[in-house]
């Protein structure tokens, strides 16, 4: 296999997070000795979440053993999972904002048209659902647990508790149509077609707010291993939640 050198679209205080998240750890498991640093497996893990290596690519270019790779990225993105915001946490920032949007996204995956839960009819194809809770500028704050494509926007919102806590929180959210019947603080378009105008400008109005949704999905997704998952569906939530927190460690440091 031919390598050669590359580039992460990252800054730097990820790095120096993950490394030091990596370092406490081995201290705490009393690790002696590794074939990579602290800081050389946040690289290779950074690697993978961003720009989608697969194993036998960064084994090669970190010149260890797949074997080793198949080691260091499940315990860092295991490591970094547990220390994503849950719901709690998210509910009440959303409280404190203006407003929140709440909104899902398909998370593709390597899947046959024989998996039907995995498919989605609204996106004609396999994946995982995400729904994202974000600020009134597209800030991602939090990022739920992972769902067969087949499911709804709405059966989603109340498997994962979203409603019933931002409604507790007291967060005006903005939604789209796929969250039609949710109670509590949730405001989707008005429905019906020939709709007079000041009903079509309030439709206009909330499809204007919920655009920052669509622009924390994009960010979501610009750890490009999400555009298209090939790893078991079990593993689709800890790697988001992953994720989640490395967005979060840079927001703050920036």
């Amino acid at each position: 296999m031919l390598v050669y050198p590359s580039g992460l679209d990252l800054s730097s205080s990820a790095l120096r997070y993950l490394a030091r998240e990596l370092g406490r750890h081995r201290i705490v498991r009393r690790t002696r000795w590794r074939r990579l640093t602290s800081g050389r497996q946040a690289l290779l893990v950074l690697a993978h979440l961003r720009c989608g290596h697969t194993y036998a690519q960064l084994a090669a270019g970190f010149q260890i053993g797949v074997a080793n790779v198949y080691r260091y990225i499940p315990e860092a993105v295991d490591l970094l999972a547990a220390l994503a915001p849950d719901l709690a946490t998210a509910a009440a920032q959303a409280g404190a904002k203006a407003h929140v949007i709440l909104d899902g996204t398909l998370l593709p995956i390597d899947r046959i048209k024989a998996d039907r839960p995995f498919s989605s009819g609204k996106h004609r194809k396999h994946g995982m659902n995400i729904h994202v809770i974000a600020d009134p500028v597209g800030r991602l704050l939090w990022a739920s647990p992972a769902l067969p494509g087949a499911v709804h926007d709405i059966r989603a919102a109340r498997t994962h508790g979203i409603i019933d806590a931002l409604t507790r929180a007291g967060a005006m959210v903005f939604a789209d149509k796929g969250y039609r019947g949710a109670r509590g603080t949730i405001r989707i378009p008005i429905r019906g077609r020939g709709l007079p105008r000041g009903p079509k400008l309030v439709n206009i109005t909330h499809a204007k707010i919920r655009t920052a949704g669509e622009r924390a999905n994009v960010t979501l997704k610009t750890w490009r291993l999400l555009r298209k998952l090939r790893c078991s569906t079990t593993r689709i939530t800890t790697i988001a939640q992953a994720i989640l927190t490395l967005h979060h460690s840079t927001s703050t440091a920036g």
